[in-house]
């Protein structure tokens, strides 16, 4: 039931992050923000037992998306946590990059706020799949 779940969102993009925040918000869902890679790492190592989900951008400054999404997916510690790569490249290339380090699903952007929060729901209740 959503205002239990606490969802990470990444992103270096402060538009993007404010908005994707104010949109789960209304959601019920907690939330956690943070702008790069590094900080995200240490984020999720500090309070894993509490993320449920993470959305996560790809293009970031020092660490990628896919450099957050390796370290997660490698640690038997963090491992559990459902990664959403949520990134305007849609290339099919990076959508199998992102299935083959063991992201979860793939959201790309813009997006509407709507539909954010209904594929969310729908991927914390087990109900979608990435394609």
């Amino acid at each position: 039931m959503p205002g239990k779940e606490t969802i990470l969102v990444v992103d270096d993009e402060p538009d993007i992050l404010n908005l994707t925040e104010k949109f789960l918000k209304l959601g019920h869902f907690n939330t956690i923000t943070c702008s790069n890679g590094k900080d995200a790492v240490r984020i999720i190592e500090e309070k894993h037992g509490e993320i449920s989900l993470i959305l996560l951008d790809l293009m970031m400054p020092g660490m990628s998306g896919f450099e957050v999404l390796q370290v997660i997916k490698n640690s038997e510690k963090l491992n559990h946590i459902i990664v959403v790569l949520f990134t305007v490249k849609s290339f099919s290339e990076d959508i199998q990059k992102g299935k083959k380090l063991g992201a979860d699903y793939y959201i790309t952007k813009p997006f509407s706020g709507k539909e954010l929060l209904k594929q969310i729901q729908e991927i914390l209740q087990g109900v979608t799949s990435l394609n």
